[in-house]
C-alpha cells in the first residue's frame, strides 16, 4: 500500500549525524520547525537491495512550479494525486533522470561519498539562520514515551523515505504509489537560491502504473533501459522543445507544444498524447498532421480536449501509444507571465 502519512516538513537544520558500519546507514538531520517542534530526518545513503549504491541528483539552481505551493513551516500532509503539491519523479517532470549518478554510502577521504555530499549542503544550512529545509517523505511519530535514538529529543518524531517511492521490486513493492516521492529542497534566501536533492534506488523502474505506482513495461522501454545507467542510456527519440503557454488574446487560447524528432529514424506518433499538470490529455497528432514524424523534423501541436497549460506554472508530458512517458518538461509562473512568448526548454 502507499505511504501512510506522506507530506512535507519545513524547518531549520540544527544538527546532523553521519552513520557508518551499519546494515542500512542513513544520514540523519535534526530539524526544528517555527513552533519549536523537533524532527529527525532519516535519509537513506545505501540500498538494502543489490546493487547497494544510490542514484542521486543535485540541482543547485532548482526552478519548478512546485516551489510556488510550499507551506511556510511545520508538517503538512499531502494527498497523493495530481495537483496536490506532492512530488513524483516520473509525472512531475522535476528533473531528467538520465542525469542521475551513483555514489557509495561511505568511503575514506573527503568529498567522495553520498554522506559527504549531503553533509556539504546541510552544514551550509545549519550555518545560515535564514536557510530552510523542505523535506518530502513519510512521517512517523510523535512518540510521547520515546526519546529520539540519534539526537535524544522528546517526543520521538521524524520523516523518512526521502527517496523515490514507486517502481520498487521484491518486498518493497508494497510501498509503491504515485505522487508520493521523497526529496530534499533547501532554500537560501540570502542568495535567492534553491537546491534540490533527489535520490533513487538502482532497483527501481522509471515506467510505473498511473494508479498503483507499480512497474509497467518491458525491461527495455521505448526510450532505452528503464534504469538510469548514466551517459550510455539512449535519450528520448522525440523531445518537447517549446510551448506557447500564454497566447495573446482572450480565452479560449490556442496553446501549442513543439515536438522534435531527435532520432535518425521516423517515429510513428499514432496514439501518442500530451498531458498537462493535472494529467488531462491531448492527442500528439493534430488535425491534418501525418502520423509519422520524420527524423530531425519539428511539429507544432495545438492542444485540444481538456488539456490546458495554466499561467501559474505547470508541466507537460509526452506519452507514447502505450501510455509510457517519453519526455517531460516544466515551466514556472514567471516563464508563463509573458503573453505571446514561446517558452523554449
Amino acid at each position: 500500500m502507499p505511504l501512510k502519512d506522506y507530506g512535507v516538513l519545513v524547518g531549520r537544520a540544527v544538527g546532523q549525524h553521519r552513520e557508518s558500519g551499519v546494515d542500512s546507514p542513513h544520514f540523519q538531520i535534526h530539524v526544528v520547525d517555527d513552533g519549536g517542534h523537533d524532527f529527525r530526518i532519516a535519509v537513506n545513503v545505501m540500498s538494502q537491495q543489490s546493487p547497494s549504491e544510490l542514484l542521486y541528483l543535485v540541482d543547485d539552481h532548482f526552478s519548478h512550479p512546485v516551489l510556488d505551493h510550499l507551506p511556510a513551516s511545520g508538517w503538512t500532509s499531502l494527498a497523493s494525486r495530481p495537483g496536490a503539491d506532492g512530488l513524483d519523479f516520473i509525472r512531475g517532470n522535476l528533473f531528467d533522470h538520465t542525469r542521475m549518478r551513483l555514489l557509495p554510502p561511505d568511503a575514506s577521504g573527503p568529498d567522495n561519498d553520498l554522506s559527504d555530499l549531503l553533509g556539504l549542503y546541510v552544514s551550509r544550512a545549519i550555518d545560515d539562520p535564514d536557510a530552510r529545509l523542505f523535506v518530502f517523505g513519510e512521517r512517523w511519530g510523535p512518540e510521547a514515551s520515546v526519546a529520539d535514538k540519534v539526537f535524544g529529543f522528546r517526543p520521538g518524531n521524524g520523516v523518512h523515505d526521502i527517496h523515490m517511492n514507486q517502481g520498487n521490486s521484491g518486498a518493497f513493492t508494497g510501498d509503491d504509489g504515485v505522487w508520493q516521492d521523497g526529496g530534499l529542497l533547501l532554500h537560501f534566501p540570502g542568495q535567492d537560491q534553491w537546491v534540490a536533492i533527489f535520490l533513487a534506488f538502482q532497483s527501481q523502474a522509471w515506467h510505473t502504473d498511473d494508479t498503483t505506482g507499480h512497474t509497467v513495461g518491458s525491461p527495455t522501454g521505448p526510450t532505452g533501459p528503464t534504469q538510469p545507467t548514466g551517459p550510455t542510456e539512449a535519450p528520448p527519440r522525440v523531445r518537447i522543445v517549446a510551448a506557447l503557454v500564454n497566447p495573446t488574446g482572450p480565452a479560449p487560447e490556442r496553446e501549442t507544444v513543439t515536438l522534435v524528432n531527435a532520432s535518425p529514424q521516423p517515429v510513428d506518433l499514432t496514439g501518442w498524447q500530451l498531458a498537462d499538470r493535472m494529467k488531462h490529455r491531448s492527442p500528439a497528432i493534430g488535425d491534418g498532421d501525418a502520423a509519422t514524424l520524420p527524423p530531425g523534423e519539428a511539429r507544432l501541436v495545438v492542444l485540444t480536449g481538456e488539456a490546458a497549460l495554466g499561467n501559474a506554472g505547470g508541466t507537460i508530458t509526452l506519452l507514447d501509444g502505450e501510455g509510457l512517458k517519453v519526455d517531460g518538461v516544466s515551466y514556472t509562473r514567471a516563464q508563463a507571465a509573458r503573453e505571446g512568448w514561446t517558452i523554449v526548454f
